[in-house]
């Protein structure tokens, strides 16, 4: 991120984070009051305060929280792999579990990367700078082997590729919830294969 520590956890920030994204991705953020997140999380009003200064700042706390847990997962998805394809693959297979384990959340980050009237916006861009720049790192490290075509704008493609597999996870979860991650995470890499790379042999 910006250089500025993560959060720190506890089992009660822990809660009141469930408790908000879930009452966001329900009723939005204008909806979703103080009051509301408290009694979801099972504390006291005034706990909600005791860990944040407003619900703004709980809210940007709640992406932090989140979008590090992605992170995280995409730094040790890419690392799990000598091979840079094998390592995109890893990391579209690691969004999609993640997504799977939290619908809410991925669900309210899509929702919010629209909006632009919020004070949290700054956070919410370096954020997803934070978690593109991994999948840019896999895609440089393909076009320095041969793999991908030179001159790919990794940036972009990085973007699209995060954008993409967050919609296909939402739509899965939502429409065909009874197929599996495998069958997923096949039928995506199967597109990125396709369309990104890798380079036809000369």
């Amino acid at each position: 991120m910006d250089g500025r520590r993560r959060p720190r956890t506890s089992p009660t920030r822990d809660k009141l984070y469930t408790a908000a994204v879930s009452l966001i991705a329900e009723k939005g953020y204008s909806s979703t009051s103080v009051e509301e997140i408290a009694e979801r999380a099972g504390v006291a009003k005034g706990t909600v305060y005791y860990n944040f200064p407003s619900k703004t700042a709980l809210f940007e706390g709640l992406l932090e929280h989140g979008v590090g847990i992605l992170t995280t997962a995409f730094t040790g998805a890419a690392a799990s792999c000598e091979d840079p394809l094998d390592a995109l693959d890893a990391v579209v297979r690691a969004e999609l579990a993640y997504i799977e384990a939290y619908p809410a959340f991925a669900q309210l980050l899509l929702s919010e990367m629209w909006r632009t009237n919020r004070s949290w916006k700054d956070t919410l861009a370096l954020l997803r700078e934070q978690v593109v720049a991994v999948l840019a790192d896999v895609l440089r490290a393909a076009v320095a082997r041969g793999q991908l075509r030179e001159g790919l704008d990794v940036g972009v493609t990085a973007s699209a590729i995060f954008g993409m597999t967050l919609v296909v996870a939402l739509d899965w979860l939502a429409f065909q919830p009874d197929r599996s991650l495998d069958d997923v995470h096949g039928t995506v890499v199967e597109l990125l294969r396709g369309r990104v790379g890798p380079v036809a042999p000369a």
